[in-house]
């Protein structure tokens, strides 16, 4: 049964919604969205679901087809790293959003490019020319660690005798 069919029957939104396993405040929602009117029609309701999604999404900045792109393979070409190129779009295009990505941006470009020799060359031209990322998280994080360090659990047990500490001295 349909929402549309239930409610023509006189059945109310707490009856319908028991009977499709929904909430009531979900029905309303769905019935004040997409039929103002007062009829409902469900292949409407989803055109009309479909294209607010679509709306919903920012437009994307950097793409093979658009202006941004021939720049930044121009200055990845000369084997500039996307924080540089991100940081001279800001400076070419102060005053333009729209002309202006996130080193993020770049690497999602480059990374979710479909596969072929496109993709093989502009990964080539980063730095680390790394066929996949790596997030920090995958592992461990191995920044801030002091090479070959010592624990303080395994220090000398005369060192726990003396009474000023750095000393040396045992009292």
């Amino acid at each position: 049964m349909t929402l549309a069919a239930l409610r023509q029957q006189g059945q109310s939104l707490r009856q319908i919604g028991a009977v499709l396993g929904r909430s009531p405040a979900t029905l309303s929602r769905e019935l004040r969205r997409n039929a103002p009117t007062g009829n409902y029609a469900s292949s409407v309701a989803q055109r009309a679901s479909e294209h607010r999604r679509i709306a919903a999404r920012p437009a994307r900045k950097l793409y093979v087809d658009g202006p941004l792109w021939s720049v930044v393979t121009h200055m990845l070409c000369w084997l500039w790293s996307p924080q540089q190129i991100a940081r001279t779009l800001r400076a070419m295009w102060p005053d333009e959003p729209d002309m202006q990505v996130s080193r993020e941006t770049l690497y999602n470009a480059i990374y979710a490019h479909p596969k072929g020799e496109l993709r093989k060359d502009l990964i080539a031209y980063l730095r680390q020319g790394r066929s996949t990322r790596k997030s920090r998280s995958a592992g461990t994080d191995r920044r801030g660690r002091i090479p070959e360090m010592v624990s303080i659990h395994v220090r000398p047990p005369e060192v726990t005798d003396r009474v000023m500490p750095g000393t040396g001295k045992a009292t």
